[in-house]
């Protein structure tokens, strides 16, 4: 056709990405598409929609990018759904939580109509896209207005021209659908557990002067891992009263149908949460479904109650730890004095080869270190006060020795913090021995002979005897649920506590286990309906729902004369054989994995302890001092938004990393 007199069409009318790359010209009444790179004349009728322009760009060889499959280097495997790299290569100094491994990742296939266009062996989708998109902005915490921003879409257009540009509102009703739906997989998962769901609650500050109530579940699925899902991420007023903060959990609980599922709740310690707890507790004691009464279901985070005590021994030392902050900066303010210092040091023999360094005021370990180095230069520190008028910070030999004491304490609490996270799931069964030697550290550091320190131990020992008291049988148990130290462990530690009267104490833990024990091995309201009848007698058949009320009182009966009558408990066999030897590879939820036939109702009770987060702390936040705080992106958006956001992102990454 001789297009010498045709008229160019007004490409701004024209909607679909495509006509970037066509001139649409008309002759009379036909309308042709002409390819701006190679010239080729296709059908530019409204009739025939743009798909064969989509095909043609994709293998046009003058296109300035050669063509888009030369790009895409995911072959998108249509019936598995599975996105596979071949040869994914990382920068190998890119943090490990950052690499992902997409082999396996499954992702929807009911792209929506007319939004599939064939690219040779391969399928673009524009839905599938868009919900890339979403879950890129999840899983990463992107601002949600990433999708708009200008060089973004540079990016995305120079990729792949035929991603329709959307809008924030859609990527926000993108992800609140993926919310929606993998809520409803973490929904079946609980359904479906074997055991408790133990839960820990945050709250985290926001930039827009408001709180989260964050609430997490904890519990050890049928293959023995122990698993946590965010399930809430609920905004809350600070107007909100104890009451109403309870009800707000209490209705989360009902929403995810876990109230007659929950075993503990682990909050930090604080007389707000004090009275949080009982009404939760009461509450649920009334439908009775707490194991031994609510005994074990206030449990309070070890690593709060550590950051508490380091908090008294950082302000006891506030004064000198100044002098000592101000005297590093004098002698970093310059070279020539650096240089000085540096004599001074090599001349009084410090054989230290770790560098003066402050601390960050957000990071109590990095004060701890800050002083540990100090001290190493103590000497140092001393001559140069005696040679150079100028500086007059030096700390006195007395507040030296108080240096080197409470260092020592920080010692044992960072050791016991990285202890308590060297893991990402550890189970409740290590907590016992480093609180253990916390404990009887505390009570020798009572003896000091210096007023100021025996105070400040006694401060830290008041602190964390009331956690002890409120949390102290529960770690027991725990630890007498690991094989290899069973009530050994308790035996041992207990005289170096509580001296004359351990053995009554020892008693008490017992009693629990035993009560414990107890409640797990009858059919009861307390135990879940999946779980039916954990003990049976003569294999008889499991209990219905509508006569365990009636008969409870019979199983306790025979359970009670079965044991009199020299039928050894699961309790009893565990407890009678030998440990377990240590070892550094010793994997304690396998071991319960491989025992669970020989001890099915231990086994039970050992699932729904060991899964008690008895501290919440990640890594990255152990030795923080500041509250968590949700991305200033994040918080501009409506409650429901930030809830999506912040479940999905870790529903997402659990999925990633299992």
């Amino acid at each position: 056709m001789d297009l010498s007199d045709a008229v160019i069409v007004n490409s701004s009318r024209l909607k679909s990405v495509v006509w970037n790359d066509f001139d649409r010209v008309k002759k009379g009444d036909t309308c042709v598409a002409v390819c701006r790179h190679c010239k080729k004349r296709l059908s530019g009728s409204s009739t025939s929609g743009t798909s064969h322009l989509r095909n043609h760009l994709i293998r046009c060889q003058r296109r300035s990018n050669h063509g888009i499959a030369q790009y895409i280097t995911v072959r998108e495997k249509k019936k598995e759904g599975v996105l596979a790299h071949a040869n994914f290569n990382m920068d190998q100094e890119q943090r490990k939580d950052e690499m992902l491994n997409l082999v396996n990742v499954k992702f929807e296939q009911d792209p929506m109509k007319d939004e599939t266009v064939n690219t040779g062996n391969n399928n673009f989708d524009q839905r599938r896209s868009r919900r890339d998109l979403a879950r890129m902005i999840i899983l990463h915490g992107y601002p949600l207005a990433m999708a708009e921003h200008f060089w973004f879409r540079v990016f995305v257009k120079n990729l792949q021209p035929l991603f329709e540009f959307v809008t924030l509102d859609i990527v926000e009703a993108d992800c609140r659908d993926i919310y929606v739906e993998e809520r409803q997989k973490v929904s079946e998962v609980l359904d479906k557990l074997p055991g408790k769901i133990s839960l820990s609650a945050d709250l985290w500050a926001t930039y827009a002067n408001a709180e989260c109530l964050c609430l997490t579940a904890h519990y050890i699925d049928e293959s023995w891992q122990l698993k946590k899902k965010i399930l809430n991420f609920v905004m809350v007023d600070h107007s909100h009263t104890e009451d109403m903060l309870s009800e707000v959990i209490m209705s989360c609980l009902m929403d995810w149908d876990i109230d007659r599922k929950l075993f503990s709740m682990t909050f930090d310690s604080s007389s707000t949460n004090d009275n949080i707890v009982f009404r939760i507790r009461d509450r649920l004691s009334q439908n009775r479904f707490l194991y031994c009464n609510g005994q074990f279901f206030d449990v309070r985070c070890a690593a709060n109650v550590i950051n508490l005590m380091v908090q008294d021994a950082l302000e006891a030392l506030c004064e000198v730890t100044h002098k000592i902050r101000e005297s590093i900066q004098f002698f970093k303010s310059a070279e020539a004095m650096q240089a000085k210092f540096n004599e001074v040091a090599q001349e009084v023999g410090v054989q230290s080869k770790r560098p003066l360094c402050l601390d960050n005021s957000s990071q109590w370990n990095s004060t701890y270190v800050m002083l540990e180095v100090a001290l190493e230069y103590r000497e140092a520190f001393s001559l140069l006060q005696e040679n150079d008028t100028v500086y007059t910070m030096c700390p006195s030999d007395i507040e030296w020795e108080r240096v080197t004491l409470v260092t020592s304490y920080l010692k044992l609490f960072v050791e016991v913090a990285n202890e308590f996270t060297r893991s990402k799931s550890s189970t409740a069964n290590i907590y016992f021995p480093e609180l253990c030697n916390i404990h009887s550290q505390l009570i020798e550091w009572c003896k000091n002979s210096d007023a100021c320190i025996s105070s400040l131990a006694s401060k830290m020992r008041s602190k964390f005897e009331e956690y002890w008291d409120r949390c102290g049988s529960g770690l027991a148990v725990a630890a007498m649920l690991d094989p290899r130290y069973k009530k050994k462990l308790v035996e041992y530690y207990y005289p170096l506590i509580y001296g004359s009267s351990a053995s009554e104490r020892i008693d008490d833990v017992f009693h629990c286990v035993k009560e414990l024990y107890n409640e797990h091995s009858i059919c009861s309201p307390l135990a879940s309906i999946d779980q039916g009848l954990a003990w049976q007698v003569g294999g008889g058949a499991r209990c219905s729902a509508a006569s365990r009320d009636r008969l409870m009182g019979f199983d306790k009966f025979l359970h009670d004369t079965s044991q009199s009558e020299g039928t050894k408990s699961d309790l009893d066999k565990y407890l009678e054989e030998p440990l377990f030897p240590r070892s550094p590879d010793f994997n304690l939820l396998n071991w319960w994995k491989v025992h669970t036939p020989r001890y099915p109702i231990l086994s039970m009770m050992a699932r729904n302890v060991l899964a008690t987060p008895m501290s919440k702390l990640a890594s990255e936040f152990a030795f923080s001092t500041e509250r968590r705080m949700l991305d200033r992106d994040w918080s501009s958006l409506s409650p429901e938004t930030v809830q999506a956001l912040m479940c999905s992102q870790d529903w997402i990454r659990s999925q990633i990393e299992s």
